[in-house]
């Protein structure tokens, strides 16, 4: 038996840190939304009692360092499994690049072994159990648009943006979220309007839904790499109508209402940056599987 899955990239809308919580992790509202990049995993059943992760991409690991094998393991070891799978990852969602790639694969190696192991679990008790792995994968495993709340796992489902094009970029490093978080200073962080952000999706208004994307995260990821803020000057030159950062970095995205400026900003970039994408908003659950 093969199972595939769609496991899309991340955008944050908006995303704001409350404090820090007593546990260690930071207290978050973030307003997140699916895009049309996507990783395609190919799940197997094998005769043998193992986990098996198979990538043509060199920053794929194939043990506990990759989240997808991270989620078989607990799926196995929660409901007592003795099948085997063979997880063979197609990367497209570039690595280290604050867009959930790790963490939509382990969503849909979730969503992909309730189905292969026939376990019956509903999308809520996947989430519970993604929550267990990363603070992204319970979104990840709904998929859409949402505001997640706590350290991410609480999800409050939301309207679909209005449609438009994303251009991304990332800049040729990897961000470590944690280090960003560690370099956060919450007494002078811009804190962007959440329920704002959320209004605007219930009013289906692209102008204001622009006027209000956010990150907290932002200045301390520019601060510490300053080709973050050229890329974002570069998008903003080039039109863009609204310009952010995505999660922890470093890639940046445009929201483009109209597809002529869009492909200008794209074509702006592709001298600028190696990593650059077009692609359309999803926001709706049903396209993530």
């Amino acid at each position: 038996m093969q199972i595939f899955e769609k496991a899309p990239a991340k955008i944050n809308l908006s995303l704001d840190v409350l404090y820090k919580r007593g546990d260690g992790y930071h207290e978050v509202e973030m307003v997140m939304t699916t895009i049309d990049l996507a990783d395609r995993l190919d799940l197997s059943l094998l005769a043998e009692d193992r986990i098996i992760i198979e990538s043509e991409s060199r920053f794929v690991p194939n043990d506990e360092r990759n989240l997808a094998f991270r989620a078989a393991k607990l799926m196995k070891d929660t409901y007592h499994v003795r099948q085997g799978v063979r997880i063979i990852i197609e990367k497209n969602i570039p690595v280290a690049a604050g867009l959930a790639g790790g963490s939509s694969d382990a969503a849909a190696v979730l969503r992909g072994l309730n189905r292969l192991w026939e376990l019956g679990l509903t999308e809520k008790q996947l989430a519970l159990l993604g929550s267990e792995i990363g603070s992204d994968v319970a979104f990840c495993v709904y998929g859409g648009t949402a505001l997640a709340t706590g350290r991410g796992e609480q999800i409050e489902h939301l309207p679909t943006p209005p449609p438009c094009w994303v251009i991304l970029a990332k800049p040729e490093i990897g961000v470590s979220t944690q280090s960003i978080y560690e370099n956060l200073d919450l007494s002078d962080a811009p804190h962007p309007n959440t329920k704002a952000m959320i209004t605007s999706l219930k009013e289906n208004d692209f102008g204001q839904l622009c006027q209000h994307v956010g990150n907290t995260l932002e200045y301390v990821t520019i601060d510490l790499y300053p080709e973050v803020e050229h890329i974002k000057t570069q998008m903003k030159q080039a039109g863009g109508d609204a310009v952010l950062m995505s999660g922890s970095g470093p890639t940046v995205f445009a929201l483009v209402q109209y597809d002529t400026r869009a492909r200008r900003i794209y074509n702006s970039l592709k001298g600028f940056c190696d990593e650059v994408y077009r692609v359309r908003l999803l926001g709706n659950r049903a396209d993530t599987c």
